[in-house]
């Protein structure tokens, strides 16, 4: 990670899409830096993922100029000389918060007001930092010593995606003023607790706790958002939101707002319309036959796009033009991204696509026959994931609702015409429901019933952030149930399978419309740091050993520890999206979960000691 002059640091290029994507900020060892905008990356270190039906998902939420997936820019090769043009390849930040803070005079202000300088080190870029040049300690009779400066912890941010430093000289003298002294930063106890915590000006000795800047008080105390986007330096014209204070570091200061889609098969497409869809990337740009047989030779060299040398070029060209003027393109268009996913998922005749895609048929667990129509042991997966933009103060809105929640902040100045992405490759199981089975299920009273408590809960949980309306975007009992015993599965998963349990994820399908209904998903590995194909998630698919993995899920989902806390926990009650469920239980890492751990009702699945007659699984 760089800006134009200093390395400052390093991440994996996965947190740039999921911790610390444009408008982040990162933590680093002693500075604290805010990733900038994708207009002044470095776009062509930034390679193409393609995904035709992911990229046109993002055009229908970003628009039509968008071209292309990118990832984040990186360095080919290592380098052992530090200072290079290659070593500095990376992604721009830029130090924020802008104020710092002396550890020994307790010195606050800008760190470009010249009395903090930086100091680089190359060879070991963590330890780049800011310095009190010439500091003399709180009582000013220390000899003059460079004294490290770090980050003033606090900020201001709103839920219109803005962030901005926090007003030191405004919030010292409740308001604007003339005085501009020097403030200083003091403990006045043993703790560190916020009323403990103190600000004043050397000049007019006014003084103020931090307690003051938060709740009630800190409307008070605190002036209007002014619509900054630092990654952007840029204001925006106004903001009508409250802007609070943050700490530096906290997690709601930016939550990624992302799309993803599993690289699937094209269904109907012959080998060859998957190969050109798959490789399209090199054939592109190819012009004619004579170009085209020097790519063949390079992806055959490559040892990639197996079973192109069974056709000759002319056929592959006439191939490559079809795809090229659309003649041979399915409808892209599609809302549901999840659709022609669970088209493939359900065939009757499981489709390959190698080394993208490759699935297998085995027979359901016996004990489970009578509700599990299919089980696929997906042995290789690709995903792809897209980030949008981000909000800030409040994570993003819920499942299938769109422009009713937080507002994403936009990635660049302008309208972006590539957006970061990443591709993980993987392996999972997908689990079918059986439909009848499902739909009685529905039709139980008991269930209507909590499925109505949850409903109340998701009503509140909108109301009380003013999300309108309060009914959209509530996904129903259907999705209820998949999505807890999903994450059930997972926790037992975990256990036996090899894989960390943070790179375990879930993919739901609960669709209902006229297109058919769906129940099911997949439980699949995604782990950036390695293929994920190692065969330990699919062993654990086939029948003998899925039987007894759901069976244990089950059986210990009835009893939690937190019960009966947890069982008699009504949603509507205190407005939250979960029934009974909780850590203890239910709950998997945020990395894992498509919902952020939202929608989840033990008792729609196994009876606990609450509520006997919603369970689905009722000899569980």
């Amino acid at each position: 990670m760089a800006n134009e002059k200093t390395v400052v640091g390093s991440v994996r290029p996965s947190q740039l899409l999921w911790t610390y994507g444009p408008g982040a900020l990162v933590d680093l060892p002693n500075l604290s830096v805010i990733t900038s905008g994708i207009d002044i990356w470095q776009k062509e270190r930034c390679a193409v993922i393609t995904e035709a039906r992911l990229l046109a998902a993002v055009q229908q939420r970003l628009g039509a100029q968008v071209e292309s997936l990118r990832m984040a820019p990186f360095s080919k090769s290592e380098t052992s000389d530090r200072l290079s043009a290659e070593a500095r390849v990376g992604v721009p930040v830029r130090p924020f918060p802008r104020w710092l803070r002396c550890v020994k005079c307790g010195l606050l202000a800008p760190y470009d007001n010249g009395l903090f300088e930086l100091k680089e080190n190359p060879y070991r870029p963590e330890s780049t930092r800011f310095v009190h040049a010439g500091c003399r300690g709180s009582d000013g009779k220390l000899p003059p010593k460079d004294a490290d400066a770090v980050p003033a912890r606090m900020l201001l941010a709103c839920r219109n995606g803005h962030l901005d430093d926090f007003p030191w000289h405004w919030f010292v003298h409740s308001g604007p003023s003339t005085c501009r002294g020097t403030l200083r930063f003091f403990e006045s106890g043993a703790s560190l607790q916020t009323e403990n915590l103190w600000v004043r000006c050397d000049k007019c000795e006014a003084a103020k706790s931090l307690a003051q800047a938060f709740g009630k008080a800190g409307k008070e105390n605190l002036p209007g958002c002014r619509g900054r986007h630092p990654h952007l330096d840029r204001f925006d014209h106004e903001c009508d939101e409250d802007a609070r204070a943050v700490l530096l570091g906290a997690t709601n200061s930016w939550f990624p707002v992302s799309i993803s889609a599993l690289a699937i098969p094209r269904p109907n497409a012959s080998p060859l319309q998957q190969i050109i869809i798959d490789h399209w990337d090199d054939f592109a740009d190819v012009e004619d036959v004579g170009e085209l047989k020097g790519t063949i030779k390079a992806l055959t060299k490559r040892g990639e796009a197996a079973g192109l040398d069974a056709h000759t070029p002319e056929v592959v060209w006439a191939a490559i033009e079809a795809h090229r003027s659309g003649a041979d393109a399915e409808d892209e268009d599609e809302p549901d991204i999840k659709g022609p996913e669970w088209r493939v998922l359900t065939d009757p005749t499981p489709v390959n696509d190698y080394p993208n895609f490759l699935s297998e048929e085995t027979a359901p667990p016996a004990s489970f026959q009578s509700v599990i129509a299919r089980v696929l042991l997906l042995k290789r997966l690709r995903e792809v994931n897209a980030l949008l933009g981000f909000t800030r103060v409040e994570s993003p809105d819920e499942i299938g609702v769109a422009g009713s929640g937080p507002v994403s902040a936009p990635l660049s100045s302008s309208r972006p015409d590539w957006i970061p992405a990443n591709q993980v490759h993987g392996e999972g199981i997908f689990i079918q429901f059986d439909e009848a089975a499902i739909a009685a299920w529905e039709q139980n009273p008991a269930v209507q019933q909590a499925d109505a408590r949850l409903r109340g809960g998701h009503k509140g949980w909108r109301n009380r952030r003013d999300l309108s309306p309060a009914e959209a975007g509530y996904p129903g009992a259907r999705y209820v149930l998949l999505h807890t015993l999903a994450h059930l599965l997972i926790r037992e998963l975990a256990l036996e399978c090899g894989y960390n349990a943070a790179s375990i994820r879930e993919r739901i399908y609960a669709s209902v419309n006229e297109d058919g209904n769906q129940a099911g998903f997949i439980i699949y590995t995604a782990a950036a740091d390695s293929d994920g194909t190692l065969g330990g998630l699919v062993e654990l698919g086939k029948p003998e050993n899925l039987e007894r993995l759901l069976t244990q899920a089950l059986r210990r989902a009835r009893i939690c520890s937190s019960d009966p806390l947890c069982a008699e926990h009504d949603p509507q009650k205190d407005q939250s999206l979960h029934a009974a469920a909780c850590h203890a239980c239910s709950f998997v890492a945020e990395t894992s979960c498509e919902s952020s751990n939202r929608y989840l009702d033990r008792a729609m699945v196994v009876p606990t000691v609450q509520n006997a007659a919603t369970a689905f699984f009722q000899d569980a």
